[in-house]
């Protein structure tokens, strides 16, 4: 089995950005940690992170035919991003939707997921075991 994790803007900055709300681990020590689970449930994993809407929806074209699921943190593309939820609905294999926070427990505008209708599923809420739970779940359901 084939997952790429796609993780969205301002990522890059986990683990100096905003630690009460994200967390103090770094994008790489995520990363890490999803890498180690992946080789645990025999999965073959690749992680990538993008600023811009563009960059995504490339991804996850590009993983037509080349990954059995997609794990994405779209950040805050998830409030308003139709072209990744458009993309997400196009290539026809499953996506989880990724949070590290619990979107519905911060301000009005963040409790809205354009994506979260056309994905497999939406995990957030349990920081950065949020990716290892997709991961699980991932492996549970391909």
């Amino acid at each position: 089995m084939r997952v790429l994790v796609i993780h969205g803007p301002n990522l890059n900055l986990l683990g100096e950005r905003e630690p009460g709300v994200y967390g103090t681990q770094t994008l790489a020590q995520i990363d890490a940690r999803i890498a180690q689970l992946a080789k645990d449930l025999q999965i073959d994993v690749r992680s990538v992170q993008h600023n811009s809407e563009g960059a995504i929806v490339d991804e996850l074209h590009g993983a037509r035919g080349a990954y059995d699921c997609v794990i994405v943190n779209p950040g805050a593309y998830t409030h308003y991003a139709f072209a990744i939820a458009d993309a997400i609905s196009a290539i026809g294999i499953p996506v989880i939707e990724v949070h590290v926070s619990n979107i519905f427990a911060r301000e009005e505008f963040r409790r809205k997921s354009v994506v979260a209708p056309v994905c497999a599923g939406t995990i957030g809420g349990f920081g950065v075991d949020s990716y290892l739970l997709a991961l699980r779940a991932a492996a549970h359901k391909i």
